[in-house]
């Protein structure tokens, strides 16, 4: 230390904020005590600060001893094939914000393929790479979509990372067992502490994951502490019912029925009224065969419909919402979620033992045909009644592209939800050989993944179409997208006659086939793409 050095450091006293305002103001207008104002107050200056910064530093009493962190738990499932895993590194790294993904002209849109490369891995029982797992969880964040896929594949090393980062906490609410306080599942008490002391998001993934094993002690776990719930709890307890809804919940939710909160009265009679055979659906079952005949006074036979005059009480307590929407009579809205609510099989018998086709096809009086076709769409639906929903989708070729009893788009796809895949895909590329892409994408999207080959040819044809008729392509964007994700990657070489730049008619909208191109191309690349990456992960199966 030198002797100016020296001289400070004993003048001065270990007042750092001081010595900090002095480097702020500048040793022209202030300059540290016992040093003269000139060319060495800045050397000064520095010296006291270099002297400050070693009595603190050897003034600090030692700190406790953290907790050494346990190390991450073992991931006993097979590693990646290399090429796979370097497959993965390159999805991750195209995600929005890390390299500027997204559209790129002809070049795959890598994030979207993710969510199809997870699949795949968990299908093969893969574990991540560790060094995959930042990205990963950076990932599942941005996209909730992705998180359950994601956080199985990343697996048990994922719920350690996120006890140690802030931006990763979801992975604990969103992983069974990933909650610092997540119960023993051998241990009956520590479930029920769970249970009667946990946060209102611990509860609900204790009680979903809970009753995926035990429905039984599921329900007798929310019995316990019903008549104490808050009432959107009770709602939200009562929604995880679904999961394995069996005749066993009927007591417990008839019971329900008399709750004090009309959307809980409401999602319990929905729930019984998915059973068929409780005693709700009879009593709903009476009340809808009470409204709907057939008459056979008639040449032709016609089912004929009295609505419900009142909406009483007990209609009431069996969840029929008596307020009817503005714009609805009263009368349609009652009989409506009656005949929602009855068990499909009351009409073969109340209708002269007609098959669901034959019922479906009788003519209706009175202007009831689009309510009651309507409300047996949604009891389909809800009952997932696979015949009903074929006669009320009716031929894919119908002239009103949806049979006699859908009433939208969206209810069709729910219809065909119903359907078998192979079947399903079979009715969607006939609807679309029938009335081409326009209104088809709600529908491909509940098709099986990757579709059928009667599908993509009608899809891959349709296109074609398109582009030959001189449009935009942007038109079709989302089908395309749907394409990308869901085409057979062998039905690449079909596409390879549609890359070139077509001839324009006369009438085509300008460089209209420029961007036909790109697009198919695009999705060419996309195509090839995964099926190299499934190839990939299909080269090592994973040890038994």
């Amino acid at each position: 230390m030198s002797r100016t050095t020296a001289t400070v450091a004993a003048s001065l006293p270990d007042h750092w904020e001081e010595l900090v305002t002095t480097a702020l103001l500048g040793t022209d207008r202030r300059t540290p005590p016992g040093v003269a104002p000139g060319p060495q107050a800045p050397s000064a200056l520095l010296d006291a600060a270099a002297a400050a910064t070693v009595r603190r530093r050897a003034g600090l009493r030692p700190a406790r001893p953290a907790e050494r962190l346990r190390p991450a738990p073992e991931d006993p499932r097979p590693a990646l094939p290399p090429a796979a895993a370097r497959r993965l590194a390159s999805l991750l790294a195209d995600r929005p914000g890390a390299s500027g993904g997204g559209r790129r002209g002809t070049a795959p849109d890598l994030m979207e393929l993710l969510p199809q490369w997870l699949q795949a891995a968990n299908a093969r029982g893969y574990a991540a790479p560790p060094q995959a797992l930042p990205a990963l969880l950076d990932a599942a964040r941005g996209r909730t979509d992705l998180r359950p896929a994601a956080l199985r594949f990343a697996g048990p090393r994922a719920l350690w990372l996120a006890r140690l980062n802030p931006d990763w906490r979801f992975a604990l609410r969103a992983a069974p067992g990933g909650g610092p306080s997540a119960p023993d599942p051998r241990d009956p008490q520590d479930i029920r502490r769970l249970w009667h002391e946990g946060l209102f998001a611990e509860r609900v993934t204790l009680l979903t994951a809970l009753r995926s094993r035990d429905a039984a002690a599921a329900r007798a776990l929310l019995e316990e502490t019903w008549a104490t719930e808050r009432a959107e709890d009770r709602l939200m307890f009562l929604d995880s019912l679904r999961a394995g809804l069996g005749p066993d919940d009927e007591d417990f939710l008839e019971r329900a029925l008399t709750d004090r909160s009309r959307n809980v009265r409401a999602t319990a009679a929905e729930l019984l009224s998915a059973l068929p055979a409780s005693a709700l659906a009879a009593r709903m079952a009476v009340r809808a065969a009470a409204c709907v005949a057939v008459d056979r006074r008639r040449d032709v036979p016609a089912i004929v419909v009295e609505a419900p005059h009142e909406c009483d009480a007990a209609m009431e307590r069996d969840g029929v919402v008596a307020k009817a929407p503005a714009g609805r009579g009263e009368r349609s809205w009652w009989l409506g979620q009656l005949v929602e609510a009855a068990p499909l099989g009351t009409w073969p018998v109340r209708l002269g033992g007609r098959t669901p086709q034959e019922i479906v096809a009788l003519p209706v009086g009175d202007g009831w045909q689009g309510e009651l076709h309507a409300a047996w769409c949604r009891a389909a639906v809800r009952q997932r009644d696979a015949e009903w929903s074929r006669a009320l989708l009716g031929e894919p070729s119908a002239p009103e592209a949806g049979g006699p009893g859908a009433v939208s788009l969206a209810e069709r796809a729910r219809l065909l939800a119903a359907l078998g895949p192979g079947e399903r895909a079979a009715w969607v590329a006939g609807f679309i050989e029938t009335h081409g892409l326009s209104e088809a994408f709600q529908l491909l999207g509940v098709c099986a993944v990757p579709w059928a080959p009667p599908l993509g040819r009608a899809v891959v044809d349709a296109l074609n179409i398109a582009r030959d008729a001189g449009s935009y392509p942007w038109s079709f964007s989302g089908v395309m997208g749907l394409a990308e994700r869901c085409l057979d990657p062998s039905e690449a070489s079909r596409l390879d006659a549609l890359l070139a730049v077509p001839d324009e008619p006369e009438d085509a909208a300008p460089g209209a086939g420029g961007y036909w191109s790109e697009a198919f191309q695009r999705l060419v690349t996309t195509l090839r793409l995964r099926g190299a990456m499934l190839a990939e992960l299909a080269s090592e199966e994973p040890a038994p």
